[in-house]
């Protein structure tokens, strides 16, 4: 049978296969440390899982409206109002099959073939990927360790061509652990205000932040672009909701209602009782919010702390989601490996620790560290790396 050219062209998601190597060696009986999770170590919370079943028995097991159970709509703009300060009808939000799709949506409904897409790095390895599947050009703009890896005004001012029509912005950053301040998403909107971009933000990591950073969501910072502005959120990584595959997006209402028919061909939106649930978790879930922070905090410092103390090791200090982001190319050389891939299939073969390599995120002088795990398994982990940085050859 044949394979559309398009289909050929997707690359296979680097994070899964690491994980996927990984729990191999698990089954095997194998002790492994995993840094690669992109979820939260935590149980979805009671109560939400409580709602779930009780949608369950009140017949919740039909379709909603394809562009999402108009109460949860009605959640998500008060929550976008009152937490985010911005303002959107429940007819500007589309409910999603997780935040991935919402992303994907988003840009099918504002790129066309030939579209250019600016992607700073490192940036989440599925962004290219779906620029691609819609026929536009991702373009990445390359940052560095200078900058903590953000982008700046002078690097997008650069990257910008007549072709461009769309920049995608990720804070808190899978997989740089770094998040934009409001004065430099201030700075970003004065350089996007002087073209015509539109811009996705993807801000599923909000609640996750730490030390003095101050999260902000873009539109509500340059609210002289809301109207080229499409927000993402969803509930997998605040609420620990990662398989139930609830995410939103929320825009201007051309483009809100592009998503809604685009959505009415593709998915029909997420589970009905997952979307009852996802009321409850808006609505009451701010403790049990703090309780995951309160952990990712004492872990963000300390992963820090450890990794920067490793020679040859530099890591920027997390200020949000939960990764570590450390540059470990200088013993390349030593190792005789020709990047991040091969670093870690020898870290994870070698030293039973498995770590996602950077160049899938478009940096591959380093690699990802999920801190989405316990402080004895950060430390074991690290334990591992750092005997097979000093042994191995």
């Amino acid at each position: 049978m044949k394979v559309s050219k398009v289909a050929q062209s997707v690359e296979a998601s680097v994070t899964m296969a690491v994980t996927a190597r990984a729990k191999e060696l698990k089954v095997q009986g194998v002790d492994v440390v995993s840094f690669g999770a992109g979820e939260p170590d935590f149980d979805t919370p009671e109560f939400i899982k409580q709602a779930a079943k009780q949608a369950l028995d009140q017949g919740a097991t039909k379709y909603s409206p394809a562009a999402g159970n108009m109460q949860l709509r009605q959640e998500i703009s008060r929550k976008l109002k009152e937490e985010n300060g911005l303002e959107y009808k429940p007819s500007q939000i589309a409910v999603t099959c997780g935040a991935k799709h919402a992303v994907y949506e988003a840009i099918h409904a504002v790129v066309d073939p030939g579209d250019e897409v600016l992607i700073p790095a490192p940036f989440w390895v599925s962004y290219p990927e779906m620029v691609n599947l819609v026929g536009g050009i991702p373009k990445t703009i390359p940052t560095g360790a200078e900058t903590d890896y953000k982008l700046t005004p002078e690097l997008l001012r650069g990257a910008i061509t007549a072709r461009s029509c769309l920049l995608i912005l990720n804070y808190p950053n899978n997989p740089g652990g770094f998040c934009y301040s409001p004065d430099e998403l201030a700075a970003l909107g004065e350089v996007i205000a002087e073209t015509d971009l539109a811009v996705i933000s993807d801000e599923i990591y909000e609640k996750l932040i730490y030390g003095d950073m101050v999260f902000r969501s873009f539109a509500a910072v340059c609210p002289d672009l809301y109207e080229r502005v499409i927000t993402i959120n969803g509930l997998s990584k605040a609420y620990s909701m990662t398989g139930w595959r609830v995410g939103y997006t929320a825009a201007p209402d051309d483009v809100a209602q592009a998503i809604s028919r685009m959505q009415s061909h593709m998915t029909s939106g997420p589970a009905t009782f997952c979307q009852l649930a996802s009321i409850e978790a808006l609505a009451k879930g701010q403790a049990e919010i703090e309780k995951m922070h309160a952990e990712f905090s004492k872990r963000a410092e300390h992963i820090y702390k450890r990794l920067n103390a490793l020679d040859g090791v530099m890591c920027p200090r997390p200020t949000g989601a939960f990764y570590a982001f450390p540059n470990v190319a200088s013993h390349y050389g030593r190792l005789k490996v020709a990047g991040s891939v091969a670093f870690c299939q020898r870290l994870l073969e070698e030293a039973r620790v498995a770590c996602v390599p950077g160049v899938g995120f478009g940096c591959d002088e380093n690699i990802r560290m999920s801190f989405a795990t316990s402080m004895e398994q950060i430390d074991k982990g690290i334990d591992r790396l750092a005997e097979f940085l000093n042994t191995a050859g």
